[in-house]
């Protein structure tokens, strides 16, 4: 079963219901199909105007529909999170010569599903329906036949119930090998993730590894914010088995405002973005803050972190040629495959292993000792890393010793 829905401002005169329409959703359901109609920003907020089923829970989607800030743009696309359900909404602006509208007329149309991973395959149509809403308001016939059509095409299997395990983080297999993953994103994400950022995916690499609780700030639009959520999360695949076990996994979050406050304050592990600057201040709420391409944290002891060193800039040179050697091959061959967020997520993930396979050997080696020649083995700098591997070993309940000399100690 799916769900479409739509929203209304509670000063709107068709607005009848203090809350959404309820309804309840079963953890076997796919496609929940949802139409937000939303005005500018009224005073009261926004509020569902229609949905299918009719009989969804959809408390709260009427804010991560559409990021704060959102009536400064024409357009934009969001991902969020609802309960264990994702969810895509487009979202556009139209002026209009409406007193009642005060000039704007503004909605979303999104979809919700237990898997992100098929959500970026309806883009187009919602992009299209949102459109059409603006346009023609009031007119769901397309929303509904495209839930008609679509709340059965994947099946969850029998027995998969609300104990599934979550789709988007899977240490222990090759999640690079799923099908799926090739529509989870646009062409050129991983590239632009890595232009932004620099040599400082380095950084935000060491974060996502030691499953800190990452919040990436932006203003509006948001949807490209989205993207650099995911893209954080695939720095840290391993798929060595035995590894993740005792540590909480990463959670994609993606768009998150103030009405998830209370939901982030019991996270232990996330990746997530907002365009709500008042979040830079909950410092309770998160350990990494990304202000565009500024990363810090609050905590001593994991400032170490945020210098790029030696090894660093080694595997941001390594990265990069790998791009342009996968780049000059597709000039010249005309070979597509593999495409260049295989080469990424197939990157970080080489370099995971090798990291965790050299300490699960040493951990089951007689003197349990780490020395710098394994450090450098793992790719990483004895000095500027030390600090990022005593977090490692402590995250992941890794018994060795590390025996490399602190440079600040006599």
């Amino acid at each position: 079963r799916g769900g479409i829905l739509a929203q209304i401002p509670r000063s709107h005169p068709l607005y009848i219901s203090e809350k959404p329409c309820v309804v309840h959703i079963k953890p076997f359901s796919l496609n929940n199909l949802v139409s937000f109609n939303l005005y500018p920003p009224f005073p009261t907020g926004n509020m569902v105007e229609w949905c299918l089923p009719q009989d969804i829970d959809l408390e709260g989607v009427e804010f991560k529909s559409m990021a704060s800030g959102s009536h400064k743009i024409q357009s934009d696309f969001i991902y969020f999170r609802k309960g264990p359900f994702f969810g895509l909404a487009c979202f556009a602006n139209m002026p209009v010569e409406s007193e009642l509208e005060r000039g704007a007329r503004m909605k979303s149309v999104g979809i919700l599903s237990p898997s992100y991973t098929l959500l970026y395959r309806y883009m187009h149509f919602l992009e299209n329906q949102v459109r059409h809403q603006l346009e023609t308001p009031g007119h769901y016939s397309h929303l509904a036949a495209f839930y008609e059509d679509k709340k059965g095409v994947l099946h969850a299997g029998p027995g998969r119930g609300s104990n599934l395990p979550p789709v988007y983080w899977l240490p222990s297999i090759h999640r690079y090998m799923y099908p799926e993953m090739k529509i989870t994103h646009p062409a050129g994400c991983m590239s632009q993730f890595i232009k932004f950022f620099g040599e400082q995916i380095l950084i935000l690499w060491k974060f996502a590894l030691l499953r800190k609780r990452i919040l990436i700030f932006s203003p509006p639009p948001v949807g490209v914010v989205c993207y650099r959520v995911y893209c954080c999360c695939c720095l840290a695949n391993v798929s060595l088995p035995g590894i993740g076990g005792t540590i909480p996994e990463s959670k994609p979050f993606f768009y998150v405002n103030v009405a998830d406050i209370e939901s982030l304050e019991v996270e232990v592990s996330y990746v997530a973005c907002t365009t709500e600057k008042i979040f830079e201040e909950k410092r309770e709420l998160y350990d990494v803050y990304v202000d565009n391409q500024n990363v810090k944290t609050h905590h001593g002891h994991l400032q170490p972190l945020l210098k790029i060193n030696s090894a660093d800039r080694e595997k941001y040179r390594r990265l990069n040629e790998q791009r342009q050697m996968l780049l000059y091959s597709q000039e010249v061959e005309e070979d597509y495959n593999p495409c260049e967020e295989d080469l990424f997520v197939l990157f970080f993930l080489e370099q995971n292993n090798r990291i965790f396979q050299t300490l699960l050997e040493v951990s089951a080696s007689q003197d349990k000792t780490l020395t710098a020649e394994h450090a450098r083995g793992m790719g990483l700098d004895p000095q500027g890393d030390r600090s990022f591997l005593m977090d490692l070993l402590e995250a992941y309940g890794i018994d060795v010793m590390l025996v490399i000399d602190n440079p600040c100690c006599p």
